[in-house]
């Protein structure tokens, strides 16, 4: 892939920084997004420790190799941050984007005995492409990777039980849209949780719905493309 396309990743990585502060997603340094960069051994763009999100601009993010060598950039990496990604960018081809997040809806579903309830038209699109997984702890370990793919299976999401959530997309625009509507998803469950008499979707209206919005995943990227003249309205050193 060209200087260019590589610039392109990294003007998409830290827009997806800025529009998470914008929709108060970020946890002062905490959480991390990552993008599989190309080549032939694999290395991905992240976040440098120390950095709100922000004030992150495509120089800040760093090129980390799948031994966790830092091999791009003069700044260290969330150790966890580092388990999470390389553990699904080494097992999932498809998944050149992971997000990861610690919302309060999203933690707030993530401690549910039944997870992601199907609430809404909203919630249908994750009918049964969200995997779970158990609390380990904070994720140091490195022999959490194999327990986390198998969590995350083929699915587009995962909830990280007692954590937050996780999504991952062929492309940084993917991926981000598929955290907004998931985290959209977990504040209605939330909301919804104060009334009385809540009544979850039939099943075969789910799974209709679900293949709705699957035949419509061409207009992320108009979603994403909107955000971008968002940014580039309010905060266009994202760029930089």
């Amino acid at each position: 892939m060209s200087t260019q396309n590589e610039a392109i990743l990294r003007r998409d990585l830290a827009a997806a920084y800025r529009l998470a502060a914008l929709f108060g997603w970020d946890d002062t340094l905490y959480t991390h997004f990552s993008v599989r960069l190309p080549g032939v051994e694999p290395r991905f763009l992240i976040n440098p420790f120390g950095l709100m999100f922000e004030e992150i601009r495509a120089s800040d993010l760093i090129v980390v190799d799948m031994h966790g060598r830092v091999v791009e950039g003069n700044a260290d990496y969330n150790v966890a941050g580092f388990t999470i990604h390389s553990a699904v960018h080494m097992a999932r081809a498809d998944a050149h984007c992971v997000i990861h997040t610690h919302t309060l809806a999203g933690m707030a579903v993530a401690a549910a005995d039944n997870g992601l309830a199907q609430l809404n038209q909203i919630s249908a699109e994750f009918h049964q492409r969200v995997g779970y997984h158990t609390y380990e702890g904070i994720a140091l370990d490195l022999g959490e990777r194999e327990r986390l793919i198998a969590s995350l299976g083929d699915n587009i999401a995962l909830m990280l039980r007692h954590h937050g959530l996780l999504s991952v997309g062929a492309s940084v625009a993917d991926a981000f849209y598929v955290m907004y509507y998931l985290n959209k998803a977990c504040e209605i469950q939330i909301a919804a949780s104060t009334l009385r008499g809540i009544r979850e979707m039939p099943s075969e209206l789910s799974v209709h719905a679900c293949e709705q919005f699957q035949s419509a995943e061409w207009q992320r990227q108009l979603v994403w493309e909107a955000w971008l003249r968002k940014l580039d309205r309010e905060c266009p050193d994202y760029k930089e």
